[in-house]
């Protein structure tokens, strides 16, 4: 591969429908790669050409004017914000791509704030200017009034709406109109030459007061070279001390490859771009900096299942080189991969390449064993890359095979999928005998049960999740039993008595033995407990489990030959649920830590919301310009339909996160239907 200065990455970011997988097309146009502009060769899931929309990152390496480019285009969907997230992490520029129609939307805000987190670069395309009511000025303006940083244009249109027809490049003063998608420079519009030596002129102080000298020389009226306002620009790009920022048409392929041009001169190069923190075999902290002459580091950021080629990594060469032979070590599994074919990616084809180094991103396909987050590496350089931190996935559903055949081939689907993506968790309840998917949102979860269906062939009947309810008492009470079964031979005879009383809350269980005298011998102590620890499996309310109870066995009785194992536990079952109806038993419910991101004028309304929902506000406080953060615990129950509402009242601009915190006693009122509710779901069992 090339030369690490040669080479970019970029990931575009922004709203769903903001144009981000038409302008990687008229990327891949303008390379000679693709042979028309659209979105058919960009999707690589039949879901995605359903739905009309990215669900997953789309990857595509190119050549423009011999710089190596690796471009991402993520979706626009917040449920997908787990692939924007690795996409950020693995690329050293960032382009948030904004609907010349629309201006700042939800997902250009949520977005934006991941890269500021991780530090990387951004620059702005504002894009479909060709579309009816697109305006640069107001969309610039939005930026503006939304995020607090120095926006300095680049390209100014010519024309608007229908009559877009170019860009004068303001830093050159060059101007450059589009017939059919090629460019020719023209001199600058007539109508134009004063707003364009305003914005040049506005620009250079933008440059100059990054540099002191420069700012001195600028103000004695002394020449700067284009070279040192260029070189200063790119710092100021690097450092986030400025945004440039573009437009044109992806579509119409106005401005793209103006766009390419300048990145190959402004874009940072994967030397210049962030240390990887990474953790060492003995726990000590250490950077990873990104360089060829080192042994190899690789980070997988995302994987694909498919049901022709089988599982293909993606990797992201951190630092070092690889060939094809090479045997890597996956740090997080502890297994080693010979390598035996690399691609790069381009879309959903791939190109296959001897070797790869510092700054590429390249595809695996096969490896015995890797999930995203996993770090590979030389033999001789084991650590661990610390990966992005990943939301909690926020809403489940329960999913049955239709067919009892398919019962195996779903673990090995939902294992799989889970691999691919940090945001998507799967398990198997024991207690409610169901499979229980969760993920960022709705769309998330219907795309993954789409994903089982289309890859492992399984089709599931998805339903809402049972809430993991708990029972506990709030009193004392003694329950005593004798078990006397006389029949031919040997009978049964186990006679016990207990008392019953509340454990601090997550205490679970204790069992303590008081027997004195032997009226228990001490080898059927362990029956009486095991008795116990069954009947706690079902309490007597809605047949939850019961939790946080402190059980003493204080006397009982035993007969010589009668006696047994088997007696025992049935007659501490039996003591155990006479005491525990008489403890005034309640219900627990899980209660969720959550936190809720607000426009300001929303935030009452929200807070109302959580209040309806016997939520626990803790309070509020600003998070970024215009957003509120809301904190509170709400059971989880309360938490199922949330997402829905929250998008209604906010128009789609709230998002929230959430974690369990504590089980918590239910309300009498509330308590009284899930009983009612409980007994009608037995029933029909």
């Amino acid at each position: 591969m090339g030369a690490v200065d040669k080479k970019r990455t970029i990931s575009l970011i922004g709203h769903n429908g903001s144009g981000k997988s038409v302008l990687l097309s008229s990327m891949l146009f303008n390379a000679g790669v693709l042979d028309k502009i659209g979105n058919k060769d960009i999707d690589y899931d039949p879901i995605e050409g359903e739905k009309g929309s990215s669900l997953s990152s789309h990857i595509a390496s190119f050549n423009f004017d011999g710089t190596q480019y690796t471009v991402i285009d993520t979706p626009g969907f917040s449920d997908f914000v787990g692939e924007v997230i690795n996409a950020i992490y693995v690329t050293e520029n960032i382009v948030s791509v904004v609907n010349a129609t629309a201006g700042v939307e939800i997902q250009t805000e949520r977005t934006w704030a991941i890269a500021e987190e991780m530090k990387k670069p951004i620059a702005v395309f504002i894009n479909q200017m060709d579309k009816e009511r697109a305006n640069f000025e107001e969309s610039l303006e939005s930026l503006k009034e939304r995020f607090e940083k120095n926006f300095v244009p680049i390209f100014y249109p010519i024309g608007a709406e229908d009559s877009f027809k170019g860009i004068v490049d303001i830093f050159s003063s060059k101007a450059f109109v589009y017939e059919n998608g090629k460019a020719k420079e023209v001199e600058v519009p007539a109508e134009l030459k004063d707003k364009i030596e305003e914005l040049k002129s506005s620009m250079i102080e933008d440059i100059v007061s990054l540099d002191e000298e420069l700012m001195e020389r600028y103000f004695n009226d002394e020449e700067i070279s284009a070279e040192e306002l260029l070189k200063t620009l790119k710092k100021g790009y690097k450092t986030g001390e400025i945004v440039p920022v573009f437009c044109g048409s992806a579509e119409k392929n106005i401005a793209v490859d103006q766009f390419l041009k300048v990145m190959t001169i402004l874009g940072v190069n994967p030397s210049e771009g962030n240390s990887y923190k990474a953790v060492l075999e003995t726990g000590d902290e250490v950077e990873v900096v990104p360089v060829e002459d080192e042994p190899i580091v690789a980070y997988t950021f995302k994987a694909i299942v498919d049901q022709f080629v089988g599982k293909l990594s993606f990797l992201k060469i951190i630092s070092g080189k690889l060939s094809s032979g090479d045997t890597l070590i996956n740090v997080n599994k502890g297994t080693s991969e010979k390598i035996g074919h690399l691609y790069l990616p381009v879309l959903k084809s791939t190109n296959e390449v001897p070797e790869a180094s510092c700054g590429d991103i390249i595809v695996i396909p096969k490896l015995k064993e890797s999930s995203v987050g996993d770090t590979m590496t030389h033999k001789d350089r084991k650590l661990k890359i610390v990966p992005p931190e990943f939301p909690e996935p926020m809403i489940s559903k329960s999913i049955n095979p239709k067919s009892k055949s398919d019962i195996d081939k779903i673990s090995n689907g939902l294992a799989r999928l889970a691999d691919s993506d940090p945001t998507f968790s799967w398990e198997f309840d024991p207690e409610t005998s169901e499979t229980v998917i969760s993920g960022i949102g709705n769309i998330h979860l219907d795309v993954m049960v789409e994903r089982l269906k289309n890859i492992f062939g399984v089709d599931v009947e998805v339903g809402k999740p049972k809430i993991a309810y708990r029972e506990t008492i709030m009193g004392k009470a003694i329950g005593e039993h004798k078990h006397k079964k006389q029949t031919g031979g040997h009978g049964q005879y186990g006679h016990v008595k207990i008392e019953i009383e509340p454990l601090e809350r997550g205490k679970g269980f204790e069992f303590v033995d008081k027997i004195v005298g032997g009226v228990i011998p001490k080898n059927f102590i362990p029956s009486v407990e095991k008795g116990i620890r069954e009947a706690m499996k079902k309490g007597s309310l809605a047949a939850y489990p019961v939790v946080d109870i402190r059980v003493t066995l204080f006397d009982g009785s035993y007969h010589e030959v009668d006696s047994s194992d088997i007696s025992f536990q049935i007659a501490a079952i039996q003591a155990f649920r006479k005491a525990f109806e008489q403890a005034k038993p309640v219900l627990l419910e899980p209660v969720m830590e959550v936190s809720v991101f607000v426009p300001d004028e929303n935030a009452g309304d929200v807070m109302g919301e959580i209040s309806s929902r016997r939520g626990r506000p803790h309070g509020m406080e600003p998070a970024g310009k215009g957003i509120t953060k809301i904190t509170a615990e709400v059971p989880l129950a309360e938490m199922l339909d949330f997402s829905g509402r929250l998008s209604s009242i906010t128009s789609g601009r709230g998002y929230f996160t959430m974690k369990f915190s504590k089980y918590d006693i239910v309300p009498p009122n509330v308590q009284e239907k899930i009983i009612q509710e409980r007994k009608r779901e037995l029933e029909q069992e």
